[in-house]
């Protein structure tokens, strides 16, 4: 049986970030496949060595990238049955969703947009082009059903296919004792707002001396979260840096209660991963994120911005550990639907559904010529 050759458009793992990770899972998970051949088309090229330089160059990088991406598109796209392309928001999706998705119309290939942005409100409502080019793909697939109702909203269908995680890699355990040890592991960036989880960790120290938190990220944020973290007095702050998808089962594993306060999110694969550790998650409720994480049930919300409120959900799993075991065996099971075992027919599908639009839109086409 021929397998199915399926071209990955997406950041490779020199882009710490959910695309790649997600991205770099599904791949591993077809390796050795009897049905998929999948292979990578980085978005992020690595330069030749002469042009290694330009990667330091804010603008110069991005320019050289795209002279390199778009002939690999070329070459590489050529070879493909399915492009499954991976797509943020913004001036991202102009330079790397796009591009692909017009070279693999210009070659006859299926595609399979895999939008993971939490922008998207607003990244639609902004670009008609966005708009456009999603509406166009032979099959929308989104990780969560918060994208389904944004796309709905502007005319488009999408299908849902979450999220995978690896229920070996990051084991599950039941924290008894409960200990105030918390970790956060979302990028230095605005829209993860990291300052409110150091301001409800200055309360949730307040009353737990000992209490400790672990930030693992990196990102433009940091210099000011240092300085915050200096002036709100607190200890026990960790900056862990980065850290690669091998590495970061550790973090969960070394705390207790994950903490996060985005303003803009999706489906967050760190909350999925807190989930399949064992930790109880306390979260602002951004975007997608109450569409995995029943308040109450799954875990505990507070408002975007409200890091008195974010303080008290965690001081009440301390207060109650047995409400955070319960919080916590609840959301390990609402994992079971996203291992690969659950997902990989699903993926399956999506490529063979992609593959029958665009044979249908071409037999239009031919029927209409004619």
């Amino acid at each position: 049986m021929t397998r199915l050759r399926v071209a990955f458009v997406a950041p490779s793992l020199a882009i710490l970030g959910g695309q790649a990770v997600q991205a770099d899972r599904l791949l591993h998970a077809w390796r050795d496949d009897g049905e998929v051949d999948a292979f990578l088309v980085p978005v992020n090229p690595e330069p030749p060595g002469p042009l290694r330089f330009a990667s330091q160059v804010k603008y110069l990088r991005t320019i050289v990238n795209q002279l390199i991406y778009g002939p690999s598109l070329l070459r590489r796209l050529a070879d493909a049955d399915v492009v499954h392309i991976f797509s943020a928001s913004y001036s991202s999706f102009l330079l790397a969703p796009l591009p692909a998705m017009l070279v693999a119309r210009a070659l006859g290939r299926p595609v399979v947009l895999n939008y993971r942005s939490g922008q998207a409100p607003d990244h639609l409502r902004r670009s008609s082009i966005a708009r456009t080019a999603i509406a166009s793909a032979d099959l929308n697939v989104v990780p969560s059903t918060f994208l389904v109702d944004v796309f709905k909203g502007f005319g488009i269908d999408a299908t849902i296919i979450p999220n995978i995680v690896d229920l070996e890699r990051f084991r599950y355990r039941e924290r008894i004792p409960l200990r105030p040890r918390l970790v956060s592991t979302r990028n230095f960036e605005s829209l993860y707002n990291v300052e409110t989880t150091l301001r409800a960790f200055r309360i949730v120290q307040n009353r737990w001396p000992d209490a400790s938190l672990t930030l693992v990220g990196g990102g433009p944020g940091e210099p000011g979260l240092r300085a915050l973290a200096d002036r709100l007095g607190l200890q026990h702050v960790t900056f862990a840096g980065r850290a690669r998808p091998d590495q970061i089962a550790d973090a969960y594993a070394a705390n207790d209660i994950y903490i996060q306060s985005p303003d803009i999110d999706n489906m967050p694969t760190s909350v999925i991963e807190a989930f399949a550790s064992g930790l109880p998650v306390v979260s602002t409720r951004a975007g997608g994120v109450p569409a995995i994480l029943t308040d109450g049930r799954h875990g505990l919300l507070a408002p975007c911005g409200d890091h008195e409120t974010l303080a008290h959900q965690v001081l009440k799993l301390l207060d109650d550990p047995a409400l955070a075991g319960a919080l916590a065996r609840a959301a390990f099971a609402s994992c079971q639907t996203c291992t690969w075992s659950s997902v990989r027919e699903r993926w399956l599908d999506a490529y063979r559904l992609a593959i029958a639009a665009k044979a249908t839109a071409a037999g239009g086409l031919r029927m209409a010529a004619s």
